[in-house]
């Protein structure tokens, strides 16, 4: 697919995913609301129900259960259903506004219904999913049920009922007489995410005074509409009943923390009015064992009704979705939307732009050609390359591959990415970006999972050492003398593709290096602590190759100049898999990789003096003159 197509398709399928707006959730509320009382004049139960917008599931989605906060109504989701249906079987609880069941009984029948759908799919996990009050729920259920494979998402838990502004609130409505009107306060408070940040955002858009005038409008109606739902959803006395289950439900869970033992994601907003969601959530990090944050800094409350905030992508990002009891980085993997892979290029907008990538791929004649024209479009197919410094490579080469190729390359990747923060080790957070591009832990088993499913594969057989490599080394491979990835290519007649990269000497230069630092007291005591938790590889070889140390070399920027990658001829194993099961035949494919990749960065080496727009500041110029995305243009191949 060419650059120039792939926009509008870009833009068309954002338009096809928007998702239910505020109205949506009102008109939703005010139908469950409606019924207050049964026949015999009793409030209505508890109950469970299926939004329609989210039956596009497949058989084998695991079951989420989405624990309302103090609303109750169960709609808190409604912005991502249609996104969860499609991998989730998703059941939402209803607390009618009069019901008045105790949190203890809440917390059985939610157990009910977890021991329940245990028993039907014992080897599929059971997702619960709880904002505020919905957390300590999911916490509840979690602490009496810690043989049950329970994966908890949980929003702003109001486990911190007692240093909140809840507790304010709870107190103030004791005391105040009934007479006194008691709603704008609250109601400001509850609807400070979605309708108020709508209003005050297309204020300043930007948009022509027509159209932000007709926004503006629209807007502020759907703020009005909130306030006047509001006080049917939690009128006075429902509002007073439900602060009391929150400090009840506060006091039940954090007595019991200790015996929770499920995998568990918290999500804490950075401007919640009403909890201080962000040191809440540190806190249970620091109480739980198996516990992970995202933060969102410029969010509020009601976090799963913000715009921007996706779910979906949160729960890939943290590599937190399975639908067996150990997850499948590959087969449960959740396929790259449009919309998530424009939010990653945006982010990496700004290395496209400094550093104006050259392209180079070869034709099966051995032509080389301006393009990926070269690159086979059918799977399987495995990219060996040159690990640049820090891997400044990336983010060009999977971007450019999909949006002119429309190829998504799957990335085996130090399991450094996966390991749990202690402090020591960087936040796992930092790497979502890669896991929502669909990277898999390095290792033979995935490696074979994904040309099984016939994927176009990413390796770096000089890993770390090369990634991080020291001063003047700069193009050196450091390969172990090991050709296992090409007996497993063999044996799916996977295509292998050797590529060179070139550029990292013309953006930045290294003078502190490994040497350098272990000289240091200092920083050897953090590498050497970082390095005892971290996940070691090639424990087995000796010497320089052998040495995955992880540290974080000195770097100086330097005026960028340009990335240069040259894609060599593929290199077929097909009908070879007999062939190269002999470990000699395959070390000779394996060092004719290992020699591509070197011929290819000695000729970008050579092609780049004669590119006259290799500096910034004539490719700026003629990108001022010819746009911004124009495609600056290089040396003569």
């Amino acid at each position: 697919m060419a650059s120039s197509s792939l926009k509008p398709a870009l833009d068309d399928d954002i338009e096809k995913e928007r998702r239910l707006i505020i109205q949506d959730y009102l008109e939703g509320t005010k139908d469950l609301i409606s019924r207050k009382w049964d026949e015999d004049g009793r409030a209505p139960p508890p109950r469970w129900f299926s939004p329609l917008e989210c039956a596009s599931r497949s058989n084998d989605s695991p079951l989420l259960l989405f624990l309302p906060g103090i609303d109750g109504v169960g709609l808190g989701l409604i912005l991502h259903h249609q996104r969860l249906g499609k991998i989730f079987d998703i059941w939402c609880l209803h607390i009618p506004v009069m019901n008045r069941t105790p949190f203890q009984d809440l917390v059985q029948l939610i157990e009910t219904t977890v021991k329940s759908e245990h028993s039907r799919s014992p080897n599929r996990p059971i997702y619960l999913v709880g904002e505020s009050l919905g957390a300590c729920l999911a916490l509840a259920v979690a602490a009496l049920n810690p043989d049950i494979d329970l994966i908890l998402i949980l929003s702003n838990p109001a486990t911190s009922f007692h240093n909140s502004q809840l507790q304010t609130l709870s107190t103030l409505l004791e005391v105040m007489p009934e007479q006194l009107p008691f709603s704008l306060p609250y109601d400001t408070r509850i609807v400070e995410g979605p309708p108020l940040r709508m209003l005050m955002a297309n204020v300043g858009k930007g948009l022509p005074f027509q159209q932000t005038v007709g926004e503006f409008s629209e807007s502020l109606g759907t703020f009005l509409h909130c306030l006047s739902v509001l006080p049917d959803i939690l009128p006075r006395e429902t509002l007073l009943w439900k602060l009391r289950m929150v400090r009840s439900a506060s006091s039940f869970v954090n007595s019991r923390l200790h015996a929770v033992k499920a995998q568990t994601l918290i999500l804490s907003s950075g401007r919640d009015l009403l909890l201080p969601s962000q040191e809440e959530a540190e806190r249970l990090r620091r109480t739980l064992p198996n516990c992970q944050i995202r933060n969102f800094k410029d969010s509020g409350h009601t976090l799963f009704m913000e715009d921007g905030v996706d779910l979906v992508t949160i729960i890939k990002g943290a590599d937190f979705y399975r639908r067996t009891r150990h997850i499948d980085h590959v087969r449960d993997y959740v396929p790259l939307t449009p919309s998530e892979f424009k939010e990653v290029s945006k982010s990496y907008r700004w290395l496209d732009i400094a550093t104006s990538p050259v392209m180079l791929s070869t034709l099966e004649n051995g032509k080389i050609v301006r393009g990926l024209t070269g690159i086979p479009s059918e799977g399987p197919v495995l990219f060996v390359g040159y690990h640049m410094l820090l891997g400044w490579e990336l983010s060009p080469l999977v971007c450019k591959i999909l949006i002119e190729r429309n190829i998504h390359i799957r990335g085996v990747a130090h399991p450094l990415m996966w390991s749990g923060s202690d402090g020591t080790m960087p936040d796992v957070s930092a790497y979502d970006t890669y896991r929502v591009m669909g990277a898999v832990p390095v290792s033979a088993t995935n490696l074979y999972k994904l040309f099984s499913t016939k994927s176009h594969v990413l390796l770096y057989p000089g890993g770390v050492r090369e990634a991080l490599h020291r001063k003047g080394e700069e193009y050196k491979l450091f390969w172990p003398e090991r050709s296992e990835f090409v007996r497993m290519a063999a044996r799916f007649g996977a295509k292998i593709i050797p590529f060179g990269v070139v550029g990292e000497d013309d953006i930045s230069e290294v003078f502190l290096d490994y040497n350098d630092l272990m000289k240091i007291p200092y920083f050897r005591t953090q590498i050497q602590e970082l390095n005892k938790v971290g996940v070691r590889l090639r424990t087995d070889v000796n010497g320089e190759l052998g040495n995955q140390d992880l540290h974080l070399p000195g770097i100086l920027p330097k005026l960028p100049g340009r990335f240069y990658y040259l894609f060599g001829k593929p290199i077929e194993t097909e009908g070879r898999k007999m062939e190269l099961r002999d470990k000699e035949q395959a070390h000779e494919v394996y060092l004719k990789v290992k020699s591509e990749v070197e011929n290819s960065i000695a000729y970008l080496k050579e092609k780049r003096e004669k590119d006259p727009f290799r500096n910034i500041l004539p490719r700026l110029f003629y990108q001022a003159i010819h746009g911004i995305d124009s495609e600056v243009p290089t040396f003569e191949i």
